[in-house]
């Protein structure tokens, strides 16, 4: 896939999609003759696990590697020690469970406000 059907497909910008591959996040499998990325549907796959990552708040650094310890899990041979790996990843679901705590607070506060308003006159739900 070229990279504006990619964009469409994951809902992320191709700007922010060029970022990823020049910040070392995610690259795309080929290119053509001409130096047009092309990506896959495995690349897709991984660009939305980063877009996912966005609204918690990892950074570019962070996300490739998760990026990274996923792959290796992923194309990890029976019986290779991944032991260290797999505690990577779990460090990360920690850490995303927390700041998903955190957004959820922020949501809460949200609604109270909007509820505030619309008590107020302010619109209707």
């Amino acid at each position: 896939m070229h990279i504006g059907e990619v964009a469409e497909r994951t809902g992320l910008s191709i700007k922010s999609i060029r970022e990823y591959d020049t910040a070392e996040v995610l690259h795309p499998s080929s290119r053509t003759e001409g130096g047009f990325r092309l990506y896959s549907e495995e690349d897709v796959e991984w660009l939305l696990m980063v877009r996912r990552m966005k609204p918690l708040g990892f950074s570019l650094a962070e996300a490739a590697i998760l990026v990274d310890a996923v792959r290796v899990l992923d194309t990890a041979e029976p019986g290779v020690d991944v032991a260290a790996v797999r505690s990577r990843v779990a460090s990360f679901v920690s850490d995303a469970e927390v700041r998903r705590e955190r957004l959820q607070a922020q949501l809460g506060m949200v609604d109270e406000l909007l509820d505030n308003l619309r008590a107020r006159g302010g619109g209707a739900r």
